[in-house]
């Protein structure tokens, strides 16, 4: 199966490797992906919508054994804070289900932050647009395709 976020890294003409999992929507999903596929959760990204101004929507791409801080994240982007969008938001803003949610493909053109420590990594793992499906990638491939900006967003 071809997802949005394989076709925007196949017509990037990136390098990487489409990985499945059986999903299952349960604790952390970064988490849950990385032992499914045998890969450590700092490797795993957790893409993840936060809101910063009413109607304004930014990604924060962070490793699975990590979580984001909302005041961090926003100075990052000139903000003060960011808060996590609501689920719901954050599938219509994406066009993606929660555990599907990607920056690779996504309905809305966002910012995206990538956490400076995840970015210490060689290669990502990072959500393809669909629940079970994930890509791995080099890090400054993704950087290049999304244009994330590298900034410590960790909590």
């Amino acid at each position: 199966m071809t997802t949005r976020g394989i076709s925007k890294l196949q017509e990037s003409g990136v390098e990487f490797d489409v990985l499945r999992y059986r999903f299952e929507h349960r604790g952390q999903i970064a988490r849950v992906a990385a032992e499914a596929i045998g890969f450590p959760p700092e490797q795993v990204v957790k893409s993840v919508v936060f809101s910063v101004e009413q109607g304004e929507f930014v990604f924060a791409l962070i490793g699975g054994d990590a979580t984001v801080g909302g005041r961090k994240l926003g100075r990052a982007i000139g903000r003060k804070h960011a808060e996590p969008a609501s689920p719901r938001d954050a599938q219509r803003i994406t066009g993606y289900l929660v555990g599907g949610i990607s920056p690779l493909g996504s309905k809305a053109t966002l910012p995206v932050v990538l956490d400076a420590s995840t970015a210490t990594q060689q290669e990502l793992v990072i959500n393809a647009g669909a629940r079970g499906t994930l890509v791995k990638v080099k890090t400054d491939d993704l950087i290049k395709v999304t244009g994330a900006v590298v900034a410590d967003i960790r909590a």
